[in-house]
């Protein structure tokens, strides 16, 4: 029975050794994960992951910074591929970073590239709504961009010789051979008459100096016009100049006439009152003469009774 019970306290002992050993291995090894890498995530859904595994490394400017954790197909998004990226947590991951697929061309083995932010740019710990890790934008490779101007390329050679076809379709050939008859019988005529071409080219230049010496007449008119134009803008101006003296002198001799009238007006008025005012006086005198010469007697003998005044006597 003490043999038993020994064995058994042996036995628990292990087992307690083996969980505490378990269970330190578990908390390092995870600690360790913790310490010494930093998660990101990379959708692709533009590129092929043909070649990438668990496990592969993902490296900065050529250098092995970390290696791919996992991958999945994403939820929500079509065709997109969400990588999970475990990076050493040395290793500075700016805003800004894209990250693409590099792939050897003779083994074909790929590996996740990225290319980093702006070095001034923050670090890229901020992880999104709904998001695990930090996430890194998909970028393209140099072989995806080469593969895109080449696709362009061919495509617009494809248009090139899809229209150089309709250049050259038969209509359009039958058309350029009837221009290119129609230019040999326009050259054979062209040769046929080229002394009537020789006489036309001949009249043209003589036309042409004939409008030459035109041209200088005109000139030499124009000038002779030009300095007439001068000539009776500056008599003008003259004239102009001794019209306005004419008309101030003109103005201030009326001036005077009218001042003058005016003067005259009045004395001739004043006068007029004068001679009126006497004129009225003799009249009144005339009728008072008249009214005395109308009885005789009262001239002879005086006044009567009857018409002397209060106070009045007869002599």
């Amino acid at each position: 029975m003490e043999t038993e019970g020994r064995y058994t306290l042996v036995g628990i002992l292990v087992l307690a050794v083996i969980a505490l050993l378990t269970v330190s291995v578990v908390w390092l090894s995870g600690l360790a994960d913790r310490v010494a890498y930093q998660n990101y995530t990379i959708y692709f859904k533009q590129q092929s992951l043909d070649g990438l595994a668990v496990g592969s490394p993902v490296k900065i400017r050529g250098i092995k910074v970390g290696v791919v954790d996992s991958y999945r197909f994403a939820t929500g998004n079509d065709e997109a591929v969400s990588v999970t990226a475990r990076i050493d947590e040395g290793v500075p991951v700016h805003v800004g970073a894209e990250a693409y697929i590099k792939r050897n061309l003779v083994t074909g083995i790929a590996s996740v590239e990225i290319n980093n932010g702006p070095s001034d740019a923050p670090l890229l710990d901020m992880v999104p709504q709904g998001e695990r890790y930090p996430v890194i934008a998909e970028g393209s490779s140099d072989i995806d961009k080469v593969a895109t101007a080449v696709s362009r390329m061919a495509e617009n050679g494809a248009q090139v010789l899809e229209r150089m076809n309709t250049l050259l379709s038969d209509e359009n050939q039958r058309a350029i051979s009837q221009t290119l008859a129609n230019l040999d019988e326009l050259s054979s005529h062209l040769a046929a008459n080229k002394q009537s071409l020789d006489a036309v080219a001949q009249g043209i230049r003589d036309a042409s100096d004939e409008f030459r010496f035109a041209g200088a007449s005109i000139s030499q008119a124009a000038t002779r016009a030009e300095g007439s134009i001068i000539s009776i803008g500056e008599n003008a101006d003259i004239a102009l100049k001794e019209a306005t003296v004419a008309m101030e002198k003109l103005q201030r001799e009326a001036s005077l006439i009218s001042g003058q009238i005016q003067q005259l007006t009045e004395t001739s008025t004043l006068e007029l009152t004068n001679v009126s005012r006497d004129v009225r006086t003799s009249a009144d005198t005339l009728t008072t003469a008249g009214k005395r010469l109308s009885n005789p007697r009262e001239i002879l003998f005086g006044p009567g009774q009857q018409q002397l005044g209060p106070g009045e006597k007869l002599p």
